[in-house]
């Protein structure tokens, strides 16, 4: 509208160019109206050539509607020459990879555990043309798609396979978005959830867990560990047993060990043999050094009687007279 004013004016001022008169009192037009006249002509010849010409960049192309309607294929990159006065308009769009945070959702897994989980998109805008004519904005709408597929997606899978199986949850919530959007000409390259928000009494929870499994695991190798060790030293007892000797250097070798530590330990080796020898004086078994057990009391012997006859067993004892027989 503004332009066919401008045009107007134009054409006004150079019909009284020709008159030689004002528009008020028929006088001769002074010097000063057709400078102006020139400058105005000057300015709105600028000003088209400016609207005309554009540049974009290597990441950008422009998508030209011509009185309302597409000009087929995107413009750009480089100089582009668009009609001026407001026939050609021209929206730009980047074909970068854009990266989305999705806001954390609150999400109800399977096994009914309420946490917040979020996210990040990759996508590109694959059909400029799409992109500015079917969706009104595409980075909005694909942000809003990725929040509504994340809490339908996730509420289908429990706790655990939400922790240990992400990778094949982005690849499926990546083909799910992935087919919405590309209607709007977005090429959505991945999703992946970022982070999952547990709740306090649920890690703690979580943690006594790991920390009860990886008790139970140190149980096991300690035992494997005690169970390899005793095969070990029973094969070491056998080869010592063959050789008595060999006994008497690994005590040493104890012995110079303890002794090469800085302790108020006072090790006095005494050898076996001088065990056994002190266990023959005492009286004590020979072969094992030990002193021998007491022996029992010694019963005396049965004394002997002279029997009694039949006719004697029911006589009354004789009582003495006190004198020596």
């Amino acid at each position: 509208m503004e332009t066919w004013v401008v045009v107007l004016i134009v054409a006004k001022l150079a019909t009284a160019f020709r008159n030689r008169t004002t528009w008020t009192g028929g006088t001769p037009m002074e010097t000063w109206v057709v400078v102006l006249i020139v400058v105005a002509v000057i300015a709105l010849i600028v000003w088209g050539i400016v609207s005309m010409v554009h540049v974009l960049q290597e990441y950008e192309r422009g998508v030209v509607f011509r009185l309302g309607r597409v000009r087929g294929r995107p413009k750009g990159p480089g100089l582009i020459i668009l009609l001026p006065f407001g026939i050609d308009r021209m929206r730009t769009v980047t074909i970068q990879t854009v990266a989305m945070n999705v806001p954390p959702q609150d999400v109800i897994t399977k096994d009914n555990v309420t946490m917040r989980v979020d996210a990040v998109v990759y996508a590109r805008v694959e059909e400029p043309v799409a992109a500015v004519v079917k969706v009104q904005n595409y980075l909005f709408a694909v942000s809003q798609s990725a929040q509504t597929n994340l809490r339908a997606m996730l509420g289908k899978y429990d706790l655990d396979t939400l922790l240990s199986e992400r990778e094949s949850i982005n690849r499926e919530l990546h083909g799910v978005i992935a087919r919405v959007t590309h209607e709007w000409g977005v090429q959505v390259l991945s999703v992946e959830v970022k982070d999952v928000d547990l709740p306090d009494d649920l890690r703690r929870a979580m943690a006594r867990e790991a920390e009860a499994d990886r008790e139970a695991r140190a149980l096991m190798i300690s035992a494997d560990a005690e169970r390899r060790a005793s095969r070990l030293l029973s094969d070491a007892a056998a080869i010592l047993s063959q050789n008595p000797q060999a006994m008497q250097i690994r005590f040493l070798q104890t012995v110079a060990a303890v002794a090469t530590e800085q302790n108020s330990t006072l090790v006095m080796p005494i050898p076996i043999e001088l065990l056994s020898l002190i266990g023959r004086s005492s009286g004590g078994d020979p072969g094992n050094g030990r002193p021998a057990a007491p022996s029992p009391p010694a019963v005396p012997p049965p004394t002997s009687q002279t029997p009694q006859g039949p006719e004697e067993e029911g006589r009354p004892p004789e009582r003495g007279n006190g004198r020596p027989g």
